[in-house]
């Protein structure tokens, strides 16, 4: 089951398993640096390592799923001087951190390129940025290719 089969739900902290509160706990101990390994944060917080483990990839406090918003973004762009550094400019000028970049080779005066972005920052909403970036005149064509957290 991939994760867009995946179920998600919101919980009231009083209603999680202890080893859920433990592992966040011991997940923010690590986040600000007051443990200094795994080991020493599950122990600080009296978890197994184990429970961790268990835990540590499927809970998250609320604050950081609404923090960290990725959007992956797929672009046809023509093949002109310049046209990747504008539209890095204006996704950069948006308030996103642009985290990777893939770019074809050109073929046939044609790129295509894949960002994937932290829209965490923006001020406007991602709709703008599309509607802005759609209307270069190099830009062929925009998808949203995905998104999550």
């Amino acid at each position: 089951m991939d994760n867009f089969e995946k179920k998600f739900y919101l919980v009231r902290e009083d209603v999680l398993p202890e080893a859920m509160k433990k592992t966040i706990e011991a997940k923010e101990m690590l986040e600000r640096g007051k443990a200094e390994s795994i080991w020493d944060a599950a122990q600080k917080v009296d978890l197994s390592r184990s429970a961790f483990y268990k835990y540590r990839d499927t809970v998250f406090p609320f604050s950081a799923i609404q923090k960290e918003r990725l959007v992956s973004l797929f672009f046809h762009l023509e093949d002109r001087s310049g046209t990747l550094s504008k539209l890095l400019s204006i996704v950069a000028a948006s308030g996103c951190n642009i985290l990777t970049i893939h770019q074809t080779i050109p073929l046939q005066g044609r790129a295509n390129v894949t960002l994937s972005l932290n829209t965490s920052e923006m001020e406007d909403d991602i709709e703008v940025l599309l509607a802005e970036l759609r209307r270069l005149e190099f830009v062929e064509k925009v998808e949203v290719l995905g998104t999550g957290a």
